[in-house]
C-alpha cells in the first residue's frame, strides 16, 4: 500500500509548466468567450419565451442530446481512438474520416426513426397542439445533421491541436446564433425559430470546419475496411452504454416530464442554463486533455501519472465551483428572471449532482480515447440498478427529488469509469518512458 501512495505522489509535477500555463490561457481565454456568447443565447431564450414555449424548448433539445447520442453509439469516441494511432499520417487520417461518416449516415437514420415518435408523444403531453409539434419536429433536423457532422470533423483540430482556428469557427457560429436568436425571438417568441438558429449557425461551421480540417488530412471518398471493423467492433461495446446514456444523460428532464408539472420542465431547463457553465470545463478537458491523453506512448508509470494528475485537478476545479456557486447562488438566479427567484438550493443541488457528472463523463472519455471500453454486461446492469434504486429511495416528481436522484446516479457512474480506468491501466506492460 504504501508504494501504491508513494507511486501516485512520486513524479506529479506538471510537464513544461509554462507552456501549459500559455496554452490554458489562450485556449481558456478564447473558450470563455465562445460559452459566454452560447450562455448569452440561452438566457435570451429564457426571457423571450413564455414559461409554456421554454418547457416545449426544454423537450426537444433533451430529445434532440438523446438523438445525437444515439446517432454517434461511439463512433466518435473510436475515430478518435484511430485517429491518434495515424494522426500524422494525412491519407490514412483521412480515411479513418471518411469510414467514420459512412457509419454515421446508416446511425443517424436510426435515430430519426426512433426519436421522431418520442419527441411528438412528449410534445402533444405537454400542451403543444400537432402543428406545432411537427415543426419542432422538423427544426430540430437541420441542427441534428449538422452537429453530427460537426462532431466528426472537429476530431482533426484536436489531434493536431490546431485550437485558436477551430475556436474561432466556434466563436462566429455562436455569434451568427445570437445573432439570429435577437432578432428572431424579440418579434417572434417561438420555440421553432430558436432551434432552427442552431442549425443554421452549425451549418456554416461545418463549411469552415471542412478547409480547416482539409488542411491536415487527403480527403478520401473510400472508407478503410480495416478501420471499418475496428470502429465496429468498439461500438459494439460503447453502444450499450450510448443508448444507456439516451436515458440517464437527460434522466432529470425525462423523469419531470412524465411525473412533473410543465412549469417544473421549464425550471429544470431554465436551471440547465446556469449549469451550462460546466460546459466549458467539459469542452476545455475535450480539447486539451482527451486528445493529449489518447497520444501517450505506451507508458505504464506515464499513463498512471498523467491520468492521476487529471483526477486532482478535477477535483479541485469541482470544489471552486460547487463554493462559488453556494456563495453566488440568488445573484445567478437573477440572470433567470423573477420566476425562477426561489430556487437558491435546487441550483446548489443541480451544480453539485452535474459536476460529478463531469467528472464521470471525463474519465469515460480518457479511457475510451485509448480505446479501453467497459464490458456492457458489467456497465449497464449497475447503471440501471442505480437508476432503479434511486427512482425508489427519491421523490422523482419534485424539483429537489429529482437533483437528489441526480446526485447518486452520477456517483455511480463516477466511480465505475474511475475504477475502470485504474483498472485498465495496473494491467499494461512496463516499456521504456517516452515523454509526451
Amino acid at each position: 500500500m504504501k508504494a501504491f501512495i508513494m507511486q501516485i505522489f512520486t513524479g506529479l509535477r506538471i510537464p513544461n509548466p509554462l507552456e501549459w500555463g500559455r496554452l490554458i490561457a489562450v485556449t481558456g481565454s478564447s473558450q470563455a468567450l465562445i460559452q459566454l456568447i452560447s450562455f448569452a443565447s440561452g438566457i435570451l431564450i429564457i426571457r423571450f419565451l413564455p414559461t409554456q414555449e421554454y418547457a416545449l424548448y426544454t423537450l426537444a433539445t433533451a430529445i434532440y442530446t438523446n438523438m445525437i447520442i444515439l446517432a454517434d453509439s461511439g463512433i466518435k469516441t473510436s475515430v478518435m481512438a484511430e485517429g491518434g494511432k495515424v494522426w500524422q499520417d494525412k491519407k490514412k487520417l483521412g480515411k479513418v474520416i471518411a469510414t467514420g461518416f459512412e457509419l454515421r449516415k446508416l446511425f443517424a437514420t436510426v435515430s430519426v426513426i426512433l426519436s421522431i415518435p418520442v419527441m411528438l408523444y412528449l410534445l402533444r403531453h405537454h400542451g403543444a397542439d400537432w402543428w406545432t409539434a411537427i415543426g419542432i419536429t422538423l427544426a430540430i433536423l437541420p441542427a441534428f445533421f449538422a452537429s453530427l457532422s460537426g462532431t466528426l470533423l472537429e476530431i482533426i483540430p484536436k489531434l493536431h491541436q490546431s485550437i485558436p482556428r477551430f475556436q474561432k469557427i466556434q466563436m462566429i457560429a455562436s455569434a451568427i446564433r445570437v445573432a439570429f436568436i435577437l432578432i428572431a425571438l424579440y418579434f417572434f417568441p417561438y420555440t421553432i425559430l430558436a432551434l432552427l438558429g442552431y442549425g443554421l449557425s452549425q451549418i456554416w461551421a461545418n463549411k469552415e470546419l471542412r478547409k480547416l480540417a482539409n488542411s491536415f488530412i487527403e480527403i478520401s471518398k473510400q472508407s478503410s475496411k480495416l478501420v471499418r471493423k475496428r470502429i465496429l467492433e468498439m461500438v459494439k461495446r460503447l453502444m450499450p452504454e450510448s443508448i444507456y446514456l439516451c436515458i440517464s444523460g437527460q434522466i432529470t428532464v425525462w423523469l419531470i416530464s412524465i411525473f412533473g408539472s410543465t412549469q417544473a420542465v421549464a425550471q429544470v431547463g431554465a436551471l440547465g442554463r446556469l449549469a451550462m457553465a460546466l460546459s466549458f470545463f467539459g469542452i476545455m478537458f475535450g480539447l486539451l486533455i482527451s486528445p493529449r491523453f489518447s497520444r501517450l506512448a505506451k507508458n505504464k508509470e506515464l499513463i498512471f501519472k498523467r491520468f492521476v494528475q487529471i483526477q486532482i485537478g478535477l477535483l479541485l476545479l469541482g470544489l471552486l465551483i460547487i463554493s462559488g456557486t453556494w456563495i453566488f447562488s440568488s445573484q445567478m438566479l437573477w440572470v433567470l428572471g423573477e420566476e425562477y427567484s426561489n430556487l437558491d438550493f435546487e441550483i446548489i443541488l443541480l451544480i453539485i449532482g452535474n459536476f460529478i457528472g463531469l467528472l464521470a463523463v471525463s474519465n469515460f472519455y480518457l479511457c475510451t480515447s485509448r480505446g479501453w471500453v467497459i464490458n456492457p454486461l458489467i456497465s449497464i446492469p449497475l447503471s440501471m440498478a442505480a437508476i432503479i434504486s434511486g427512482a425508489i429511495i427519491f421523490d422523482v416528481s419534485s424539483l429537489r427529488g429529482v437533483f437528489y436522484f441526480n446526485i447518486y446516479n452520477n456517483v455511480v457512474m463516477m466511480l465505475l469509469h474511475i475504477t475502470y480506468g485504474f483498472l485498465r491501466i495496473s494491467k499494461l506492460d512496463q516499456i521504456a518512458e517516452v515523454r509526451n
